[in-house]
């Protein structure tokens, strides 16, 4: 699926953050010492980049018209309402003690460090530099240590099932954009949603290659031993709670604005 190079190796640590401005004092105190921020904030950006690139390299539309439709799905997706579903969800899904055992993990000199490298790595202009150096990485730590800890981390922080909801997300954002470009000449975005969603195996077979290797990178001047730590952390009841709590808000505030970006895009085509 050519679609698939939109989806970058750094998007699957845009699940471990979290915040809101209307926060409890306790979870915004969690917000503030967690890479949320900087992370979060990219995700308009990221889908519509997405829906860009997929829409230029169908070659059935003109730069500007892609140009204008990306405009649209940026402004379908709010960071400010992307920030309140987390933070509601950490309200509501973590107790008090387990924020502020998350809170101070956050506050740790590992953690600090762990949070300033995730961050350059979710940054748009180091995406590239992930890619490129993936296959260098695999190759230096084939049969290490740390290679047989990524299966581990995998799953302590749901890295490749976020980055193949979020891979799906994009792709629906394109499917709404093609569905009203072809109007009625074309498949429906019902139809499109459906062979999405039924490539969802295949998907992860392949993003799991990309996790794989951001997570090389982003992590490769940690030691063995710091980077234990880290997992023991997302695998703790606190770590696992807010893990769980963040990806599934982060997800359902991805996902239920495909359906507006669709509507706008139809009277985008139709002004009539």
């Amino acid at each position: 699926m050519r679609a698939l190079s939109q989806v970058k190796p750094a998007l699957l640590f845009l699940l471990l953050v979290c915040t809101s401005a209307t926060a409890s004092p306790l979870a915004d105190s969690v917000l503030r010492a967690s890479p949320v921020d900087a992370i979060v904030a990219q995700y308009p950006a990221m889908m519509s980049q997405g829906v860009r690139e997929g829409l230029m390299q169908s070659g059935r539309v003109e730069p500007f018209v892609a140009n204008a439709i990306s405009s649209i799905v940026s402004s379908s997706f709010s960071v400010a309402e992307i920030r309140a579903q987390v933070v509601d969800g950490l309200d509501q899904g973590l107790s008090d003690q387990q924020l502020d055992s998350v809170l101070a993990w956050y506050e740790t000199p590992l953690a600090r460090k762990i949070t300033q490298e995730e961050i350059a790595a979710s940054r748009p202009a180091t995406w590239e530099k992930v890619e490129a150096a993936a296959a260098d990485l695999q190759d230096k730590y084939a049969g290490s240590e740390r290679a047989k800890l990524f299966d581990r981390f995998d799953r302590a922080a749901r890295a490749t099932e976020s980055a193949v909801d979020t891979t799906v997300a994009v792709q629906l954002g394109l499917a709404s954009a093609m569905a009203a470009f072809n109007g009625s000449k074309g498949p429906s975005f019902e139809q499109l949603q459906q062979k999405i969603e039924s490539q969802r195996g295949m998907l992860r077979g392949m993003v799991s290659q990309q996790v794989y290797g951001g997570y090389l990178y982003t992590y490769q001047d940690l030691s063995t031993s710091e980077l234990k730590d880290y997992i023991e952390f997302l695998e703790s009841d606190a770590g696992s709670a807010f893990t769980r709590v963040v990806t599934n808000s982060i997800q359902r505030s991805i996902t239920d604005p495909v359906e507006s970006v669709g509507s706008q895009l139809v009277r985008f085509f139709n002004p009539g």
